[in-house]
């Protein structure tokens, strides 16, 4: 239950990674408005099921949208609900693996071959099979789907909550083997392509067998910016609903000290990250990207994302996912719906 510090403060606990923009709220340099946080580091899948079927105790969390999503759309989940603060998004041309011998050159080769996932209802997957859909004109049903019966990654985002593992009703999904990964299962020919969140085994550790689809996915990724205005969210911060309902001030001080927080790590990047990263580049890469997406290049609130959060609902509800098409207020505390940044 939550509970007010000896000085007045409301006592919460706060769940998420550390990223860049993230560490000012977790090293308690940046304060949440009235709030008395204890920050506790987490992956997302352990995430997402502390909030959809675990003990539900922490009144802020990072959350998967998809899996948010479907837990809303299909089975009435109201324990929780967003405020527009996206702590990780990703392009995702770069997620999608093959070996070299499959004659897979483009994605339009994808069709009618065996693609692996370890999780078919992940944020990644709902974006890369919209970006396919949409921009290759290569629909989920032209593809045979091959579900991994473990996660070479699952050190990093945790174990697949149920959510992740949701197959819609117009797909037809095999299973592996069961002790194997979806790395294994493209190194061993099981599968032709992967779809994966993160960088499989196999190619993190050099296999030669193994490439991305697109060899520079940087250049992919940035023209498909440049088109879309699209940068695909995996994550969002939900706030536990009952805490919110008794502190109706919680949500926007949550996404301030989110933003605030943002803030600090664009000044580092600005000032001091040339020098204290080993990346040789760093200045000029974080030059490019603000020429491209502009000065507030990691937005929150809901008007600078309304192109990105109505794609990624009608990708779930196009592909299946959710029983219905849901709109952007309703899964949004009403509080932040008008919610902007200062940069």
């Amino acid at each position: 239950m939550t509970s007010s510090s000896p000085d007045g403060l409301l006592g919460i606990t706060v769940a998420g990674y550390e990223f860049d923009r993230v560490v000012g709220l977790s090293s308690g340099r940046v304060p949440v408005d009235g709030c008395d946080v204890r920050f506790e580091t987490a992956s997302i899948g352990d995430m997402n099921t502390h909030i959809f079927s675990g003990p539900g105790t922490r009144e802020v969390s990072e959350v998967g949208l998809s899996p948010f999503l479907l837990a809303y759309a299909n089975d009435d989940f109201r324990a929780y609900t967003l405020i527009p603060v996206f702590p990780l998004r990703l392009f995702r041309h770069k997620s999608i693996f093959i070996r070299k011998d499959s004659g897979i050159s483009g994605p339009e080769d994808l069709r009618d071959r065996k693609v692996g996932t370890a999780g078919y209802s992940t944020t990644s997957l709902t974006w890369i099979r919209g970006i396919l859909q949409h921009e290759y004109g290569v629909k989920p049903d032209e593809i045979r789907w091959v579900l991994s019966d473990e996660d070479s990654s699952a050190h990093l985002a945790g174990q697949r909550s149920d959510q992740e593992l949701a197959i819609p009703d117009n797909v037809e999904v095999t299973y592996g083997m069961a002790g194997k990964d979806e790395s294994d299962m493209l190194v061993d020919g099981d599968v032709d392509a992967l779809f994966h969140a993160a960088e499989p085994r196999a190619f993190v550790e050099g296999n030669p067998q193994i490439a991305r689809l697109f060899p520079d996915s940087r250049i992919t990724e940035r023209s498909y910016f440049a088109k879309t205005g699209i940068f695909p969210i995996m994550h969002a911060v939900a706030i536990r609903s009952d805490v919110a309902e008794a502190n109706p001030w919680l949500p926007e001080a949550v996404f301030h000290a989110y933003s605030a927080s943002k803030q600090q790590a664009y000044r580092g990047l600005r000032t001091t990250a040339w020098v204290m990263n080993s990346l040789p580049w760093l200045t000029q890469e974080a030059e490019a990207t603000r020429d491209l997406m502009g000065e507030n290049f990691w937005p929150y609130g809901i008007e600078s994302n309304q192109t990105t959060l109505s794609a990624i609902l009608q990708y779930s509800d196009e592909q299946g996912l959710t029983r219905r098409r849901l709109s952007v207020e309703e899964v949004f505390h009403p509080s932040t719906w008008k919610l902007t940044e200062t940069v």
